[in-house]
């Protein structure tokens, strides 16, 4: 059979009723068939490079011109039929009069528009959804968290500063560095602060902060989908690792084995290590001596309870921060009560801020005493000059009667200092009183040991840790 063109059928199909074409009413004649022409035999081309033989032209259409002539047939369909309904007197959407005006070809017959117009079902591609964006190089930083924000003071000068000698020299001296404190003494902070410099400085640099239990969490993962190269592809590549409370890692083997491994894979690449601990190295249990030998290797620093200035100037500048201003004399009342980490001194100032606020009242101390009446009250009820004598006895492995005795030694007499230390800045209890619930000893005794203890607590970081551990004991 004789295959119409395009063309050819568009014009076939918009023929008025009645109206044969000439080549339909040719195809009814009889035609006289030629003689059959003699074929040569040729030999067949045996090279491999050789082209199919091309079809012959008679041969069907292709897919794609089948489609256009079966979508092309069905429009001038339709166009038809409505020239029919306008002659009647039907009216017409804009859209087909449009396509009435310009009948549809072999190109826009598929068209959704034209489709739609003459009421043919229309082609709907799905949508491909934008490629993903790169990923970050600030992993899980917080952007808060700078040195500009870090109240500086005797109690994180040294870590502060060995900090920043970090972000001039990445993976220089001080590698790794380990900061160890007891909760809430702003060791998060600092090291937070070391990522948002580095990358201020260096936008393209690899830094990546999580907490230990994270990356246990990681290495628990991937080896129950065996897949321990994506482990060693997120860790071995960066150039900043900040890792907070590896103290976690204790009893874990697998976990240190893929930490000590990361560890050597970073320091071989002169990538800096940043590491937070509540203790320092030595004191770490049930983790690897490998492992512990390598967090001392570089620098370890200790980050103190911040003093009662250094209190007073965190309540400040937080307090500027939180859109208000605290006179000094409030600020000084809130230190002096709320001794045990920076944490906690938010609280207490927001908690301050707040009822000011809802009860529209100016800052002052009789407001303050108001607003944390609960959290002094509990202190009150809590610590007293008895609970302190027997925290300290268990802690330093004496017995309670030792606190009231005559006895002198050593190892007996600075646990008592250091209970009357405690028992001064903990309690409302004056030197005379102090001094008579421990065995009747005179003020003067107080004073010398509380005056004692605050000076050596300054320059001696051991007997530092000591007490804060003790307070935070006693703090509950």
């Amino acid at each position: 059979m004789q295959v119409q063109s395009i063309p050819a059928l568009h014009a076939l199909l918009t023929l008025p009723e009645g109206v044969v074409p000439a080549q339909t009413a040719a195809a009814s004649k009889p035609v006289p068939r030629a003689p059959a022409a003699r074929r040569t035999p040729t030999a067949p081309d045996s090279s491999p490079s050789a082209e199919p033989p091309a079809p012959p032209a008679t041969a069907a259409l292709s897919s794609g011109a089948i489609a256009s002539a079966s979508a092309l047939a069905k429009a001038s369909a339709a166009v038809a039929s409505r020239r029919k309904r306008v002659a009647s007197g039907s009216k017409e959407s804009p859209a087909a009069a449009s396509v009435l005006a310009h009948p549809p070809t072999a190109a826009t017959a598929s068209s959704p528009t034209a489709a739609a117009a003459l009421g043919a079902p229309a082609l709907i591609l799905p949508k491909v959804p934008p490629p993903a964006a790169p990923a970050s190089t600030r992993g899980r930083i917080n952007p808060a968290l700078t040195f500009d924000t870090l109240v500086p003071g005797r109690a994180n000068q040294m870590a502060r500063t060995a900090a920043l000698h970090v972000v001039g020299s990445p993976g220089g001296m001080y590698n790794p560095l380990f900061l160890y404190g007891g909760v809430g003494l702003g060791k998060t902070h600092l090291i937070h602060a070391v990522g948002n410099a580095l990358l201020k400085e260096h936008k393209d640099a690899r830094v990546l902060y999580l907490h230990a239990e994270q990356f246990i969490s990681d290495v628990v993962r991937n080896y129950q989908r065996k897949t321990f190269d994506e482990l060693k592809a997120k860790y071995h590549s960066l150039d900043l690792l900040l890792i907070d409370d590896v103290q976690f890692f204790a009893g874990k083997d697998r976990t240190q084995e893929e930490f000590f491994n990361a560890f050597e894979a970073l320091l071989t690449k002169r990538a800096h290590i940043i590491m937070t601990s509540d203790t320092y190295p030595k004191g770490l249990v049930d983790i690897d001596e490998r492992l512990t030998s390598r967090f001392d290797a570089g620098l370890t620093v200790a980050i103190e309870p911040p003093e009662l200035e250094m209190r007073v100037a965190i309540l400040m500048k937080k307090s500027i921060g939180e859109g208000s201003v605290m006179p000094e004399d409030v600020a000084f009342f809130i230190a002096k009560n709320v001794r045990a980490n920076v944490r906690e001194l938010e609280g207490a100032l927001r908690k301050v801020l707040a009822y000011s606020r809802f009860s529209h009242k100016d800052i002052n101390i009789a407001l303050a005493r108001e607003a944390l009446k609960d959290l002094l009250s509990i202190q009150n009820r809590q610590i007293s000059v008895e609970n302190i004598q027997k925290t300290a006895a268990d802690f330093y492995k004496i017995k309670v009667g030792d606190m009231y005795s005559k006895k002198r030694p050593a190892s007996i007499a600075r646990p008592r200092q250091i209970a009357m230390y405690l028992a001064k800045e903990m309690t409302q209890k004056s030197l005379p009183e102090i001094g008579e619930l421990f065995g009747g000893r005179d003020h003067t005794t107080v004073l010398y040991a509380v005056r004692k203890i605050a000076a050596e607590r300054q320059k001696n970081t051991e007997l530092n840790q000591q007490l804060h551990v003790l307070e935070q004991t006693l703090k509950g």
